[in-house]
C-alpha cells in the first residue's frame, strides 16, 4: 500500500511538473510502437539504453538530461554525472517518475512491461526508440532521437558523420576474400554455451565486420550443447569483456566443445567492450573496424587508414 501511495504521489506530481513546463515544442515523433507521441517539453530527459545516452552526449544534448539506466556507459561521464535508474531490462517506475522527467527516451525492449505500462500511466511522453540491428537502423535512430529532442540539424550532422564512417567499412569489408566464422558466446552457462544467432547485434556486428555468423540455423539467443558446437565448426570465438565476469579464453580451449573446432586449435578468442561492440550507437563502425582487423590481421594496414569522420566532427551546436 505504501508502494502504491508513493507511485500515485509520484504520478500526480510528474503530470504537475509536466504541466508546469510545457511549452509548444509541436514535435510529434512516431516510435517503436507504431504510435504518434506528442513532445512538448524536453528539459528534463531521462534515458533508458546506453546508444540513446551516447547519441544524446554527441548531440550536446547531456544538460537535459536527468537520469540515465546502467548500460550508459559511454562517455564515462554519463552514469557518473547522472542519477541512474537502473537497468534497462529491471526499470522501476517509481525511480524514473521521482525525477520528475517530461520526456523518457527507452530503446525498445526496455522493461519489464509493468514498468512500461506505468510510465504511460503517467502520461509523462515516452518515446520508444526502435532497435533495429542494420546499417539503416542505426542512421534512423539517430535521427528519431534528434528529431524527439528538437534537434534535427544536429541530428542530420552526425547522421552523416556516422554514414560515412559505414562507407569506409563497406570498403573495408569488401577486401575480405574469405569469411571466417563466428560465434559470439555470450556465457558458459555449466558447461553449456549460450550463443547469439541471427536478428541479434552480435549477428549484426560480425557481418558488419566481414565475417559469418557460425550460428545458422536459429535467431536470438539460445543456450546449445557440444554437438551443435562441433557442427558450427568456429573459427573464433567473440564475446564481451565483463571484468571479473567475463568469459575467459581458457575455459572456450578446454571445453569439450570448442576443444574439437578451429576455435582451440588456433587459440581464436575475441573479446570486447559490451557497448562499443553491441550498441549500435555512433561508434559502431569503428568498433566493426576494430572486430574486422582483429579477425584479419592482414587488413591491419587499411584499416588503420580508416579515419573517423566521427571523431573530427562537432555535431553538438
Amino acid at each position: 500500500m505504501t508502494f502504491c501511495r508513493t507511485l500515485t504521489n509520484l504520478l500526480f506530481s510528474g503530470t504537475i511538473a509536466l504541466a508546469s513546463t510545457a511549452h509548444a515544442a509541436g514535435i510529434t515523433v512516431h516510435d517503436a510502437r507504431n504510435r504518434d507521441v506528442a513532445v512538448t517539453d524536453f528539459a528534463r530527459t531521462v534515458s533508458i539504453g546506453g546508444a540513446i545516452t551516447e547519441i544524446l552526449y554527441a548531440l550536446g544534448l547531456e544538460s537535459r538530461l536527468v537520469g540515465v539506466d546502467t548500460t550508459s556507459l559511454y562517455p564515462a561521464a554519463a552514469l557518473h554525472d547522472k542519477p541512474s535508474v537502473g537497468y534497462m531490462r529491471q526499470i522501476s517506475a517509481e525511480g524514473v517518475l521521482g525525477l520528475n522527467p517530461t520526456l523518457i527516451l527507452a530503446i525498445q525492449g526496455a522493461g519489464p512491461r509493468e514498468a512500461m505500462d506505468l510510465l504511460e500511466t503517467a502520461k509523462v511522453p515516452l518515446v520508444l526508440v526502435p532497435e533495429t540491428y542494420s546499417e539503416e537502423g542505426l542512421i534512423e535512430k539517430i535521427k528519431l532521437v534528434g528529431h524527439a529532442m528538437g534537434v534535427d540539424a544536429r541530428a542530420e550532422c552526425l547522421s552523416v558523420a556516422v554514414s560515412a564512417d559505414l562507407k569506409q567499412l563497406r570498403a573495408l569489408r569488401a577486401k575480405v576474400t574469405k569469411p571466417v566464422r563466428v560465434m559470439f558466446v555470450m556465457s558458459l552457462q555449466n558447461g553449456r554455451a549460450m550463443v547469439a544467432g541471427h536478428k541479434t547485434a552480435a549477428d549484426e556486428i560480425i557481418q558488419l565486420a566481414g565475417a559469418a555468423n557460425a550460428v545458422e540455423d536459429y535467431d536470438g539467443y539460445k543456450i546449445i550443447g557440444d554437438e551443435a558446437i562441433v557442427a558450427a565448426k568456429p573459427d573464433v570465438v567473440l564475446s564481451i569483456d565483463r571484468d571479473k565476469d567475463s568469459l575467459r579464453a581458457d575455459a572456450v580451449y578446454s571445453h569439450p566443445g570448442f576443444a574439437l573446432t578451429p576455435v582451440a586449435a588456433n587459440k581464436s578468442f575475441i573479446a570486447m567492450d559490451g557497448l562499443y561492440l553491441l550498441g549500435f550507437g555512433p561508434r559502431t563502425a569503428a568498433a566493426a573496424r576494430d572486430l574486422s582487423v582483429k579477425l584479419y590481421p592482414a587488413l591491419a594496414d587499411n584499416g588503420g587508414a580508416f579515419t573517423s569522420a566521427l571523431s573530427a566532427t562537432n555535431c553538438r551546436q
